[in-house]
């Protein structure tokens, strides 16, 4: 009976024990795939917990998310026969998770060295041996990592790896002393060069930028100028004006008064020839034959003159005005 107890313990121990060794899990970003006495099973779990059949069945992480792999130390050899060496290669990639099961079973769970390491130690050497050391060092440095991102992607997608190469960054290759030296003398010369043209860069925009100030300079004195020469310009013109119209005004006063002048001594004129006229009707009343004789007489009686002579009775005939038809002016006799 003891031994009865004792043996349903041990499996129900063994029993406890399974179930609890075959609970596992699969951490995010990564897909659970599974192997029973050797052999890859088709089953890729999600992340979480799940069982699997212990001491007969083998799990592994397989990661499907960005991840970083780093190549060091790959040495290789120019055209030329210079050997050089890339101390660090980073490549980004991740495996597509419809791919796992298919890229684990052919190329195990370390894909990446056949398809990631072994590649660019591959793809780097390639490129060394069909280039001259100035090329992979200065000429087609700044393309390298593009040209190995390609070629990796296009052997991927060749064998149906499910592999995404995102990028690749390349270090600067070490290169023998010598002839880093060399490069380090040619490359100094060359700044030194690129710094003596951007001094003269600078230099010529500099006398640009004074022409430019002078020539807005003179612009704008000219603009002042002409301005100014306007101003002046408009202003004679209004003086002109101004003396043409004062001119005019004291034209037009002088005509005036001309005219005054003109008019007055026309009145005057006027006035004296009535005065006259009108004189000359009035003597022409007043000296009538009979006033005349009046005159006449006053004046011989007022005279005290004796005269003698044998025409003496006749002296005075002469003088009297001899008779006239009514109306008709005196006439004298001779």
């Amino acid at each position: 009976m003891a031994f009865i107890e004792r043996l349903v313990f041990l499996v129900l121990a063994l029993g406890a024990s399974s179930l609890f060794m075959g609970l596992h899990s699969v951490q995010e970003g990564h897909v659970g795939v599974y192997w029973l006495g050797g052999a890859l099973l088709e089953t890729v779990n999600e992340p979480g917990f799940h069982w699997m059949t212990p001491w007969v069945t083998s799990v592994a992480n397989v990661q499907v998310t960005l991840q970083t792999d780093v190549v060091k130390d790959i040495p290789c050899g120019t055209s030329g026969g210079a050997i050089i060496h890339f101390a660090r290669i980073e490549v980004v990639n991740r495996l597509d998770k419809k791919h796992a099961y298919t890229t684990v079973k052919n190329y195990g769970v370390d894909y990446d060295k056949t398809w990631i390491f072994d590649r660019i130690h591959h793809e780097i050497n390639q490129f060394c041996s069909s280039h001259t050391l100035q090329e992979v060092y200065i000429d087609q440095f700044d393309t390298l990592d593009e040209a190995l991102a390609a070629e990796l992607q296009k052997s991927c997608d060749q064998w149906d790896t499910g592999i995404q190469i995102v990028s690749i960054r390349v270090t600067k290759p070490t290169i023998p002393r010598q002839v880093r030296e060399n490069y380090e003398a040619i490359e100094k010369t060359k700044t030194e060069y690129l710094i003596q043209l951007e001094a003269e860069k600078v230099a010529r925009k500099e006398e640009e930028i004074k022409r430019m100030r002078e020539t807005v300079q003179a612009e704008k004195e000219a603009e002042i100028a002409r301005i100014n020469a306007e101003k002046l310009a408009t202003i004679s013109m209004i003086d002109a004006k101004k003396l043409i119209k004062e001119k005019e005004a004291e034209q037009t006063k002088c005509a005036i008064d001309d005219q005054i002048s003109l008019n007055a001594k026309k009145a005057a004129t006027d006035a004296a020839f009535y005065h006259k006229t009108k004189e000359a009707e009035a003597n022409e009343r007043l000296y009538t034959e009979a006033y005349l004789r009046y005159v006449l007489y006053t004046s011989l009686s007022n005279n005290t003159k004796i005269y003698f002579g044998e025409k003496i009775p006749t002296i005075f005939s002469d003088w009297m005005p001899l008779p006239t038809q009514p109306g008709a002016p005196p006439k004298a006799t001779k």
